[in-house]
């Protein structure tokens, strides 16, 4: 190429970039010593919103670390009213009874669209009813990750409740008063939001150390009097129990475990969020005592069960993407080998490497599981939503034994049923189901049939189960919808793997 060829391109490019004005010209906040240090702090969240840039029509996310306890979805959404902000699509990794106070703003056409994991209470109730005009895109944990990064969920503007943060937005749910514990939902939406804005309960010394949000992440700041209420988070499905009958089948599914082959040195495994799953916990350490064994690591919503078994040297390592109670927000901040992950790193099937799939048994809970070991954990006997996909399909589409826990029948209602009203995790995926009445080993894990039965473990198949609910409830009478769609059961991957419609009456 001849030299005036050259000088041509290098003028060419020359001109198509911006020319040096100054070390601040492109950054003004340089120029003030003290603005630079706190321009991301805003006085108010009304005014942190108007810097946000936020207009109708746009996407709003929240975490739901707090869950019956959270504040900050309803505060933020009551100012966004106040504000006159309409049509706008509500993306929080889920939503909970406490979220009742939204039924108002879909009804006023501020809210339009929700893509969640789940709902409960009444505004479950009035969705399954009709409420809104769109249905509902019902997530798993990794799969709102995925569509994230596909593209089809674009979060404009993500409010993060978080304990501490500082001037910068080096934030985390460890410290302070309102400890929620492990940010692995926030984490997510402050990687990939257009605007990130922090409600703080309480600003810290910057820098703020350990940061499970970090300042590059974050574009403002604001503190506010509270962002949830830590003793309401283990209530609900991550509640204790103390019922007899759970506990039975918590014992069951520890035996289950044991002799499924994978109870070995080295194992891993997760517990689930259902009141029999997290019990489960309580009847492993003497099983692994005996055996002389411990787990490598426990994964995903972790409790003070799974805690205690870590203190005590049984569990080498736990990995929380979040922390259902008190125990294990203490533990996140005081171990070094309680380690914090994002639901990107816990379960998207799109990532380059899932937590999940490392997983040996993972105990799940179930609404609904029928002939074909297809689990429903996302609408009631009545068809009304009152659960959450959560992390469900996720760990049971990569764990190498699920197993699923649930009382026979519930309020004279049978669990195991011919079809599940709503498929939220395919049967191919099911390994094992341990009812209050008997054992049912999915035909395709003939192997670990063998193994519970030599252990003397009462297995039957679970047509016997579905016969015997039956014979103790009656059949139930199918449940009656109307055409319209209210919800989209949307599989880890982002297909379409069921609908909800909405219910009669």
């Amino acid at each position: 190429m001849e030299c005036s060829a050259v000088t041509d391109l290098a003028f060419d490019l020359l001109d198509r970039l911006p020319r040096f004005d100054g070390f601040a010209s492109r950054t003004p906040h340089l120029k003030d010593p003290e603005l630079k240090r706190s321009r991301k702090v805003c006085p108010s969240l009304e005014d942190a919103i108007r810097r946000s840039g936020l207009k109708d029509g746009m996407t709003i996310s929240f975490h739901h670390a707090f869950r019956e306890g959270d504040k900050t979805i309803n505060t933020v959404v009551d100012l966004l009213a106040r504000l006159g902000f309409r049509d706008l699509t509500l993306a929080p990794s889920s939503l909970l009874s406490c979220n009742a106070p939204l039924i108002e703003h879909i009804r006023n056409g501020v809210i339009s669209r929700i893509y969640t994991s789940g709902m409960r209470g009444k505004l479950a109730e009035a969705i399954s009813h009709g409420l809104m005009a769109h249905p509902v895109n019902i997530h798993s944990h990794g799969g709102r990750v995925k569509l994230i990064q596909d593209g089809e969920l674009k979060i404009d503007v993500a409010f993060l409740g978080v304990s501490t943060a500082d001037c910068f937005g080096n934030a985390n749910g460890i410290s302070g008063r309102s400890r929620c514990g492990s940010l692995g939902y926030a984490k997510v939406d402050a990687r990939h939001a257009g605007t990130v804005i922090l409600l703080a309960e309480e600003i810290v010394p910057f820098p703020n150390a350990p940061a499970s949000l970090s300042q590059d992440e974050v574009d403002y700041v604001v503190k506010v009097d509270q962002i949830g209420d830590p003793s309401k988070i283990s209530v609900g499905a991550a509640r204790i129990t103390t019922n007899p009958r759970e506990l039975l089948i918590a014992r069951l599914s520890a035996e289950v475990m044991v002799h499924s082959g994978y109870f070995e040195q080295g194992f891993s495994m997760q517990t689930g969020s259902g009141a029999s799953a997290t019990a489960t916990t309580r009847f492993l350490e003497g099983y692994m005592r005996k055996r002389g064994i411990t787990a490598s690591f426990a994964l995903g919503g972790i409790t003070g069960g799974i805690v205690d078994l870590h203190r005590k040297g049984l569990i080498e390592r736990v990995i929380d993407t979040q922390s259902f109670d008190g125990d294990a927000a203490e533990s996140l901040r005081t171990s070094p080998n309680h380690i914090e992950i994002s639901t990107n790193e816990y379960a998207n099937a799109g990532s380059k490497g899932a937590y999940v799939d490392q997983m040996d048994l993972v105990i799940l809970s179930a609404l609904e599981i029928d002939l074909d070991f297809n689990v429903n954990v996302i609408t009631g006997s009545d068809g009304v939503m009152r659960g959450a996909s959560g992390g469900h399909s996720d760990v049971a589409a990569a764990a190498n034994l699920s197993i699923v826990v649930a009382p026979l029948i519930r309020s004279r209602i049978p669990t195991v049923v011919r079809r599940c009203t709503t498929v939220v995790t395919p049967g191919e995926c099911i390994g094992v189901l341990v009812t209050d009445h008997g054992i049912a080993v999915n035909p395709r894990r003939p192997e670990i049939a063998q193994r519970l039965k030599a252990a003397g473990l009462p297995v039957m198949t679970i047509e016997a189960l579905q016969q015997r609910a039956d014979s103790l409830t009656g059949e139930p009478r199918p449940i009656e919808f109307l055409d319209k769609v209210v919800g989209i059961v949307r599989y880890r991957d982002g297909s379409v793997i069921d609908i909800v419609r909405q219910v009669k009456g």
